[in-house]
């Protein structure tokens, strides 16, 4: 079912909160499945005799392949039919993946299983950006996509801490592994139960109406490629922009584990708290920040204002890049703190530009596009892009140099990127 279209003004956003909310609220869920298995990974390698490469495989490839092929797909259809529908479907996806990674046998299963949990908190994703879009005026985008925005840096924080805490406790003992499985798996048991629970407020949702319309939902797909075509200018640029700050973040988070592990000699019980509260600080205020950023460059009165925010960011990141080599635990949180930070500050920043400068039958479709090329090369790519070069220096001692050479590289393309987004941005907002 397609959702009404409405050709007046979206509402206020105070007058869509509660829906705003809720759809944020469950992309937390997700995402905190998503990144619970990180925190897991050294566990899930000792039990399944896995290399660095098959773990690279695992957190890496198995979301990029997954994204590749269904993130176009989902955005389309996003796009075109029921978002609340498709959120719920997407919520039934990441949970199941999360039943299945604590069960598998082995490394095939894993991959799989991992995959799954990708595709449903990826496309819910796309699902609620779209919605946000719809809740609120686009001088107010920024603040509204800062919600679900902030909710997902929640889940990802909750993705370490929870996970860890569970991990923590089943490994000492105090709580029964369920099942009668290893503490990692049933800490993710655990996990995979909880959000079934919590996918019931979403059964509270109603579709709202589609504003912002040209071409219209049902245009055939060769008039929607054209229409993306037609602003390659800009929408190109800030994918790569954006992309690569997704490598530089995606590589951090997964290889973070490992590097404090060999590098600095902590446990997942020394370093799953501070981490996860990291994540989830940064997140918050990254998110803040990026939604004030855009809204305030929306007012600006030079081209392409809306962007300012993403290339300061950007620009930034490029030394908090080097936390691999940093000669602390200490400085080690406070770089890839803030290698989070201006991550997610791009990130929202990034996603208003779609939403304000796109007509409403192009934000599923470039957004789907959008995590396919960053599933491809942030989390296909960058991860084992690591682990070959720290092989081509010599081996696993060198994990922490070559995190550090990748993170600076593909940092100082993003700040190119964004600066050539601002230059070609369109002179005003889809209205």
């Amino acid at each position: 079912m397609a959702a009404e279209l409405d050709s007046g003004p979206p509402p206020r956003l105070g007058a869509a909160i509660g829906p705003l909310l809720l759809t944020s609220l469950v992309i937390s869920v997700g995402f905190t499945m998503l990144q619970s298995f990180g925190i897991m990974a050294e566990s899930a390698k000792a039990e399944l005799l896995l290399s660095d490469n098959a773990l690279a495989l695992v957190q890496g490839a198995s979301a990029a392949i997954s994204l590749v092929l269904f993130s176009i797909p989902i955005g389309i259809w996003v796009d075109r039919r029921s978002r609340v529908r498709i959120l719920l479907l997407m919520a039934v996806i990441w949970t199941g993946g999360t039943l299945a990674t604590a069960a598998a046998g082995n490394v095939f299963m894993l991959f799989f299983a991992r995959m799954f949990v990708g595709i449903g908190a990826t496309g819910a994703l796309t699902a609620v950006l779209s919605l946000a879009s719809d809740y609120c005026r686009p001088e107010q985008r920024g603040r509204a996509l800062l919600v679900p925005n902030l909710t997902k840096a929640a889940g990802v924080g909750a993705g370490f801490t929870i996970a860890g805490f569970l991990l923590q406790h089943f490994a000492a003992g105090g709580v029964p592994g369920l099942f009668g499985a290893s503490p990692w798996r049933s800490a993710q048991w655990a996990l995979g139960i909880g959000s079934a629970v919590l996918l019931l407020p979403i059964l509270l949702l109603r579709e709202p109406p589609r504003h912002e319309v040209e071409a219209g939902p049902g245009a055939p797909l060769r008039v929607l490629f054209a229409e993306l075509w037609a602003r390659r200018a800009w929408v190109i640029p800030l994918f790569v922009g954006q992309v690569t700050v997704v490598m530089a973040d995606a590589a951090a988070a997964i290889w973070a584990s490992p590097l404090l592990q060999r590098t600095y000699h902590q446990q997942p019980g020394d370093f799953a708290g501070w981490l996860g509260a990291i994540v989830f600080l940064t997140g918050i205020l990254g998110s803040i920040a990026g939604g004030i950023a855009a809204d305030a460059g929306q007012k600006a009165r030079f081209r392409g204002g809306l962007m300012v925010g993403a290339f300061v960011a950007a620009a930034v990141g490029v030394p908090c890049a080097l936390f691999p080599l940093m000669p602390s635990v200490s400085g080690f949180a406070v770089a890839i703190g803030l290698l989070m930070l201006v991550g997610n500050i791009t990130g929202i920043v990034a996603s208003v530009a779609l939403t304000v400068w796109l007509p409403n039958e192009l934000r599923g479709l470039s957004i789907g596009a959008f995590i396919a090329i960053a599933g491809l090369i942030g989390f296909g790519v960058a991860p084992s892009l690591v682990a070959g070069l720290s092989s081509f220096l010599g081996g696993e001692a060198h994990l922490a140099a070559a995190q550090a050479i990748v993170g600076v590289a593909v940092s100082i393309v993003s700040v190119l990127g964004f600066g050539l987004a601002m230059r070609n941005a369109p002179g005003q907002a889809i209205g």
